[in-house]
């Protein structure tokens, strides 16, 4: 046995509730988790899958964990760095947010207003004037996460 290493209680530790809930309670401390992330933050740490669950959806039952307002989080957060719909909606489905809540918090956002601030910051106000700045500044759009509707309006003069 290697001094100052502890494997005694290791299996223990794997399947005891009251640790795998202190750890989650920790994390979600911190920032809010999605429940397939929260759970896999869990195995990762040690704990068995059936426990690491368990915990988990005890935690959602009690509200102290929500995928809803972890949805309406991060779509905030990516709204302050840009990023588009598309892009958000893609980053939600691969932490396991149910697309209907994905779409709740994706639906109270003015994405036209927010592509053209986006352009403005990284372009500057005057709208591209020849074709390859305009194919620039749409790609660069794309890149973000915006929706082809959203990037044509960002791009083009608003007539009224």
């Amino acid at each position: 046995m290697i001094p100052g290493l502890d494997t005694t209680g290791e299996d223990e530790r794997r399947t005891d509730a009251g640790a795998a809930r202190r750890k989650a309670m920790d994390r979600l401390a911190r920032r809010e988790y999605g429940r397939t992330e929260l759970v896999g933050k869990l195995i990762e740490d040690g704990f068995d899958p059936g426990t690491a669950g368990a915990v988990v959806e005890r935690l959602t039952a009690e509200h102290l964990q929500d995928d809803a307002r972890f949805a309406e989080s991060l779509v905030s957060a990516r709204i302050r760095q840009g990023k588009g719909p598309v892009r958000i909606r893609l980053e939600l489905a691969e932490r396991g947010i149910e697309p209907a809540l994905v779409e709740q918090a994706l639906a109270d956002e003015d994405w036209l207003t927010l592509a053209r601030r986006v352009r403005e910051r990284r372009f500057g106000p005057e709208l591209p004037a020849d074709f390859p700045d305009k194919a620039r500044q749409m790609r660069f759009l794309q890149y973000r996460g915006f929706e082809p509707d959203q990037i044509a309006a960002a791009v083009v003069a608003n007539d009224p």
